[in-house]
């Protein structure tokens, strides 16, 4: 029985019987003997161990099912046993893992009770760190502190808007990736939030561990923080590998580049970066004063308590680093008049040109002689500073924002997209419109260097500029969608008008 069984399998294995092969490939090689029901035969150890060996004959990635024989038995019943023993435990296994996660809500109030005892415990060290200075150079103390992280800060709360900025886009349905000319890999509200998040742990932190360095003698630790936290930031922005969202970055640095040099046909994803750049004016001179700081070495010293100095806040630097902005954005708009000859853009770049003035007349009064500063340079810089803001102002609303001059307020003719929901709410427009003329006001004060001294003043004022360059931007990207939607709709119509005159011509020639 055993030879004729041994000699009927060796045949079988020869002419590639799968079902043979499929019996010795679950064949345990630790049992001796094993019956399979429909051959009754006996495949010894010496057939197994050589068929296992052939790779021939066994199926690839295939493996032996291990079982004990005196728990299972010799029957097909104790194979079909094993097999689903092994497939119960690989269905379980990631039902068991999924269970021992945390729900995401769970995970979430986690996340925000740390984020909570992270903020009492930065506030709680930096009130105890600025409480041990003594009176008189607890302010002096503050501005330092506050000059380096500030221009961080008010990035960050800028991150925070933008995100909101994206996230009401994609409610509207209005299709920013394709407004500003973006790949497939660009950034949603989500990532920003989390980009936001991140800035928002770490520059806080940072100013914190300067405060309790400095206010504990560790004046060398203290001045490398925000030497560290610059050269962290810049690192992170032009890290050349495919790391912390590269394409992203690359699209940000090139659009930076374009508006620097002005060489090409400029795009809508190029002016409108360079107007918000504008609305940053003092955290790019704020930024410049810091860097200088830091390479003359006179962070934590009392070197730079001279307002004279290289440094100080009579510098020359700050009002160049404050007219840079508008510069890129003049020398925009004379590109696109030489593009388009359209004189709108000329209008455009003479309300840029009217920053200037305002500007450098400001700096004015810390090299002219006081009499001829009251006399002359400062009625000369309340006329500009009047004559910047009601140019800005108008403009936003007539050609930014395309109200064809407040008639929307009260007909409400043609709703936009994004202003659906505020369709026929008339206080809306009339908030927008009124903060934007009083932001406007004010942030020509803070673009006037003899006007800084409260630094606490100037922060709140530039925060809400940015918060003003905010609610400018749901109206300037629904202004643009709408003209690409009337444009296409246009294209369409032509299309259409000449399918149909090609139909009579067709027909005429036809009857002919």
């Amino acid at each position: 029985m055993f030879v004729n069984s041994r000699s009927f399998l060796h045949s079988k294995l020869r002419d590639g019987d799968p079902r043979c092969i499929f019996i010795v490939n679950l064949c345990p090689i630790s049992c001796k003997n094993y019956v399979h029901p429909s051959f009754g035969a006996i495949v010894s150890e010496e057939l197994r161990l050589w068929t296992y060996a052939s790779p021939h004959l066994r199926k690839s990635g295939s493996r032996p099912v291990f079982a004990e024989l005196g728990d299972l038995g010799n029957s097909a019943e104790g194979l079909l046993y094993s097999t689903e023993v092994n497939e119960m435990k690989s269905v379980g296994t990631p039902l068991s893992k999924a269970a021992m996660m945390p729900s995401p809500t769970f995970l979430w109030r986690f996340k925000v009770l740390l984020f909570f005892i992270w903020g009492f415990s930065c506030c709680k060290i930096g009130w105890d760190s600025v409480m041990r200075m003594s009176a008189d150079l607890r302010d002096l103390f503050l501005y330092e502190a506050f000059l380096y992280f500030n221009p961080l800060l008010l990035v960050t709360f800028m991150v925070w808007l933008w995100g909101v900025n994206l996230w009401v886009f994609s409610q509207a349905n209005v299709n920013y990736a394709k407004i500003f000319d973006l790949d497939q890999n660009h950034l949603t509200h989500w990532e920003i939030w989390k980009c936001a998040t991140w800035m928002t742990i770490i520059v806080p932190t940072s100013m914190t561990s300067y405060l309790y360095l400095y206010s504990h003698g560790e004046v060398s630790l203290a001045a490398s923080q925000p030497v560290f936290l610059y050269i962290a930031m810049a690192m992170v922005l032009i890290f050349p590998f495919d790391i912390f969202y590269l394409s992203s970055r690359f699209y940000l640095l090139r659009t930076l580049w374009r508006i620097v040099l002005p060489l090409q046909a400029i795009t809508f994803s190029d002016f409108f970066l360079a107007d918000i750049l504008t609305s940053m004016a003092k955290v790019f001179s704020d930024l410049e004063r810091s860097a200088c700081r830091m390479v003359h070495r006179q962070v934590a010293t009392i070197a730079w308590f001279e307002a004279d100095s290289v440094c100080g806040s009579h510098s020359v630097a700050i009002p160049l680093v404050l007219v840079l902005p508008y510069i890129f954005r003049l020398f925009q708009c004379l590109r696109q008049y030489k593009d388009t000859e359209e004189k709108s853009s000329l209008l455009n770049a003479l309300k840029y040109s009217t920053a200037v003035p305002v500007i450098f007349l400001s700096a004015l009064k810390y090299h002219v002689f006081p009499d001829r500063w009251t006399n002359i340079y400062r009625p000369l810089w309340l006329l500009s500073s009047v004559l910047n803001s009601t140019y800005s102002f108008y403009w936003d609303v007539t050609r930014d924002w395309d109200l064809s001059c407040f008639t929307r307020i009260f007909k409400f003719g043609k709703p936009h997209i994004c202003s659906y929901l505020l369709y026929g709410r008339s206080w809306v427009y009339f908030w927008v419109i009124g903060s934007n003329l009083i932001l406007r006001c004010t942030w020509t004060y803070k673009l006037s260097a003899h006007l800084r001294h409260n630094y606490l003043t100037v922060f709140v004022i530039t925060a809400l500029e940015i918060f003003r360059r905010f609610q400018w931007v749901f109206f300037r990207v629904e202004n643009e969608w709408n003209k690409m939607n009337s444009k296409s709709s246009v294209q369409l119509s032509a299309i259409d008008n000449l399918s149909e005159e090609e139909k009579l011509l067709s027909s005429d020639n036809h009857n002919v």
